[in-house]
């Protein structure tokens, strides 16, 4: 049976290798790189939803006190004179006071000169007297000039209410939290997570940003407005494949 001039031609060969098989690997290619292009947009730290993980953490209930005839029952939501009204279990709130700033600069400079000469004096007499002095002189050089400087300043200001997720018998506990705000023209969310001392929770349940430790802050966003402010695929397809 013989094959169609389709077929015929698919099955073609090109330097010993099938003429169908280069075409299907030029059809495949652009859409791969354009993928690839486009794939790292939520590797770089902007998601199109928030993330999982920070939701309130509610208290567990407790367990049925055995009936023993008193009437005073420390589950019942007791709290010790000392300790007053200050977050200390599991699901109570407290507000994070977000004082973040953060100023980092770098310079570098790196200078490189190098010169070279090279010259020979033929003799006066002899069979050597006829060379030019001047066509055996040789001379090279090169130079280096380098400047680099890069300045970063972050700020954050804000509140973000928190809940206890874990208390540790060292005093310490792991606080997480959400605020989403759906606005008009996308939404927002600012997520919140770190560790703090108990100690250090004032008589509001309030505390700084700046006195927790391993804080984790994602504040971020989608909509209309995020999406304009990130490269669109075409451009980045064509910083991929760019030399320059």
């Amino acid at each position: 049976m013989m094959d169609s001039p389709f077929e015929a031609a698919f099955r073609a060969t090109v330097d010993g290798k099938p003429l169908g098989m280069k075409l299907l690997v030029c059809l495949l290619v652009p859409p791969a790189v354009v993928l690839a292009a486009i794939a790292p947009d939520h590797a770089h730290g902007k998601p199109t939803r928030p993330a999982e993980g920070f939701g309130a953490v509610l208290p567990q209930a407790p367990a049925p006190r055995p009936a023993d005839g008193a009437i005073f029952n420390v589950a019942a939501g007791y709290t010790g004179l000392a300790e007053g009204r200050r977050a200390h279990a599991v699901g109570d709130p407290l507000t994070i006071i977000l004082t973040e700033n953060l100023n980092s600069s770098k310079t570098a400079a790196s200078k490189t000169q190098k010169n070279g000469a090279f010259n020979i004096v033929p003799p006066s007499a002899g069979p050597l007297s006829f060379l030019d002095p001047n066509a055996l002189k040789a001379s090279g050089g090169s130079s280096f000039n380098g400047q680099g400087n890069a300045t970063q300043t972050s700020t954050l200001g804000g509140e973000v209410s928190v809940t206890i997720a874990e208390v540790r018998p060292n005093g310490t506990a792991l606080v997480v939290g959400e605020k989403r705000l759906l606005l008009s023209q996308g939404q927002e969310w600012v997520q919140f997570s770190g560790i703090v001392r108990l100690g250090d929770i004032d008589a509001d349940n309030r505390l700084r940003s700046t006195q927790v430790a391993d804080a984790r802050v994602n504040y971020t966003g989608n909509g209309s407005i995020g999406r304009a402010s990130r490269e669109g695929w075409l451009s980045k397809f064509f910083s991929v494949i760019t030399p320059f």
